[in-house]
């Protein structure tokens, strides 16, 4: 074997000791992104009270007010708010908002099954599954852009709520898991064209 190939087998060596802890971590890690932020949509979701407007609470399923500042009343009919197109509107911003998290549970369960076969089409489950956090992310957004449009006359940056802004960081861990796990899936396949000793065909 010659020097340059020696050397070569030397830099492979160096490379796949690298890329061999921390290309499972990063997927470990976009993989646990990914599951808080489906249990932060989840339980935003299911309270679904956003917004705070003096003495009124929208929510995604209920319309609430107090009265003594004590006792809180729920209405599940939104027409009651008085609010122009809010029982409509809100029937879109949770629809979306609930298949946003059925979309993510769905590309989660992609990553996880890509991470245990090791069978040539890992690579093809991964991307389908960052790709399908990416519709999440889309369509969480959307939810959360329907809900401020909506009540665009009484929103506060104070009046909004914890459940909402748990949402909003589930759309962000959304985004940020699509965009990582499509880079990271780019750059193993990258590293899979090489030749006999593993480098790239440049080399």
């Amino acid at each position: 074997m010659t020097a340059l190939g020696v050397q070569a087998q030397k830099l492979l060596a160096q490379r796949r000791s690298r890329r061999s802890f921390s290309d499972p971590s990063i997927r470990a890690l976009i993989i646990l992104c990914t599951s808080l932020a489906v249990v932060l949509s989840s339980l935003s979701i299911c309270d679904g009270h956003w917004l705070l407007a003096d003495d009124r609470l929208f929510g995604l399923w209920h319309f609430c007010t107090t009265s003594n500042q004590a006792e809180l009343h729920c209405l599940r009919d939104l027409r009651q708010a008085h609010v122009p197109g809010l029982a409509s509107g809100m029937a879109v911003a949770r629809s979306v908002a609930t298949l946003a998290v059925v979309v993510a549970i769905f590309g989660l369960e992609l990553l996880m099954v890509s991470q245990v076969s090791e069978d040539p089409r890992s690579w093809h489950r991964w991307a389908v599954g960052s790709a399908l956090f990416l519709l999440a992310f889309i369509l969480s957004f959307g939810g959360l852009l329907s809900f401020l449009t909506l009540l665009r006359n009484q929103v506060t940056l104070m009046g909004l709520t914890l459940t909402f802004w748990s949402e909003f960081t589930a759309s962000f861990l959304f985004f940020l898991s699509a965009v990582s796990g499509l880079h990271v899936n780019s750059i193993s396949r990258t590293d899979s064209v090489t030749h006999p000793w593993g480098l790239p065909a440049e080399f």
